[in-house]
């Protein structure tokens, strides 16, 4: 299968690129400009490919709360082109979607037929790229995913040991709860996805969940490092974009399709800091 992957060079469309060239061959966007419809066509009808995974996104949560344009602009309106030019070369598209189009109120993990409320700009635009997905794709998965650490970007485990390393009193929120996933857990059960045309909407994530101060914890027991740490609410760490209290996603979908749980988040972080280079 040939299979172009947009946001390859991010922290979960690296891993893609990765683990999907074991078994495909893979083509990556580049330094297209996804706002660019005609270029996103071009590219489309040069690589031909089987499958597009949608990857690239705007993805600074608080920043598109004050860039809101551009948000839009890469997360609908790229996403858009994505998926026009998709169906216009007849290749599948799986997008890559978040938690927080949902605004955490249920109190239970979200079923993928659980309707989105988002609480924030970022995830209302990620909700309208699945829109714009669905409504000009015959052939779409829709995969969304949560708390994402990887090698390649920066992401909360990274953060916790550079503010641990500086010794420094660490305030982490104990009232948002999710389920942190690595991103070469994700890459995997992405390419097992593809490989089977189950169209349709999936909760894809590490088994588990927790809070970021419960996760701050697990860190750094994995890493054996004495830290001082300080539970807040999440309006005693205000930010610009409100997040859901409770987004754990229930791998629903995924599981009814017969796929085999993705492992405890705890273990795959255990692989992390080895990977990564956190444990020698």
């Amino acid at each position: 299968m040939k299979i172009l992957i947009t946001g390859s060079s991010g922290m979960l469309g690296s891993d893609l690129v990765d683990i999907l060239s074991r078994r495909h061959e893979v083509v990556t966007s580049g330094s297209l400009d996804i706002r660019d419809l005609e270029g996103v066509m071009e590219l489309l009808r040069e690589t031909r490919p089987d499958a597009v995974v949608h990857a690239a996104a705007f993805t600074d949560v608080d920043c598109a709360e004050t860039e809101r344009d551009k948000a839009y602009q890469v997360n609908v309106l790229g996403t858009r082109n994505i998926a026009a030019a998709a169906s216009a070369v007849g290749s599948s598209i799986l997008y890559i979607s978040t938690d927080y189009v949902f605004d955490g109120e249920k109190g239970d993990g979200y079923l993928e037929f659980d309707e989105p409320n988002p609480l924030n700009f970022y995830g209302k635009t990620k909700y309208l790229g699945e829109v714009s997905v669905r409504q000009l794709s015959e052939r779409f998965y829709i995969v969304r995913t949560s708390w994402l650490f990887g090698r390649n970007g920066r992401n909360f485990v990274g953060t916790m040991v550079e503010l641990a390393e500086r010794g420094h009193e660490i305030s982490v929120v104990d009232d948002q709860y999710g389920s942190p996933t690595y991103t070469r857990d994700l890459a995997a059960a992405i390419g097992n996805l593809l490989e089977r045309p189950a169209y349709g909407v999936y909760h894809l994530t590490n088994s588990g969940q927790c809070s970021w101060y419960e996760f701050a914890i697990d860190i750094f027991n994995e890493l054996g490092m004495e830290v001082c740490l300080k539970p807040v609410k999440s309006h005693e760490f205000p930010r610009p974009a409100r997040r859901p209290s409770f987004s754990v996603l229930r791998n629903y979908n995924w599981s009814m399709e017969g796929f085999k749980p993705l492992r405890n988040y705890r273990d795959a972080l255990r692989d992390y800091l080895k990977d990564a280079g956190f444990v020698k």
